[in-house]
């Protein structure tokens, strides 16, 4: 079965006409399941989500941005996707799913990384947590603010210590990186 999954660092979510080309991009590609980062919406509503989403087949989950940052956002057309459970972290929000047309189980994690440098050891803890919980399959997408080689900066540099970590916590978890 083939999951059309959508990842969106959309910086905000609050402006109606932002919420229309999100809702627009989703329907053309017939995305299952969505993940929105740095929504900056204090408290989602069913309202806000419909506004995002296409049609009333719609669960979700959110984790509330602090003030006016963070926030992420997951929701899924339910005639796809099962949700078996659900955890909230601080900078992320995990979803173990069941595949309603073959049964097959997996697991979906939505990042927001912390924006400073001393926060981001929550994350990578998060991210331990939810590798030692459910067994099977796991996709992380977002946006984890860290990157893993000097290349992705605009200045260039060298490797640093931020970088070396970020690249740990991948190789401990198990995952492989494919950037879009």
């Amino acid at each position: 079965m083939k999951i059309h999954l959508l990842s969106w660092n959309v910086r905000g979510a609050n402006n109606c006409d932002k919420r229309k080309v999100i809702k627009t991009l989703i329907k053309k590609n017939r995305v299952d399941l969505v993940c929105l980062q740095e929504t900056k919406i204090q408290e989602m509503s069913r309202g806000l989500i419909q506004s995002l989403g296409v049609g009333r087949f719609l669960e979700w989950g959110t984790v509330d941005s602090r003030g006016s940052t963070g926030g992420i956002v997951v929701f899924w057309d339910n005639r796809v996707l099962d949700l078996i459970e659900l955890e909230k972290g601080e900078h992320s929000i995990s979803c173990h799913f069941k595949n309603c047309e073959d049964g097959f189980m997996w697991t979906f994690t939505g990042v927001y990384g912390a924006t400073m440098r001393r926060d981001r050891e929550c994350l990578w803890n998060e991210l331990g947590a939810i590798y030692g919980l459910w067994n099977g399959s796991w996709c992380v997408a977002g946006d984890f603010n860290a990157i893993l080689s000097p290349e992705e900066r605009s200045r260039g540099g060298s490797l640093n210590l931020d970088m070396r970590r970020f690249s740990d916590v991948i190789e401990d978890l198990q995952l492989r990186t494919c950037l879009r």
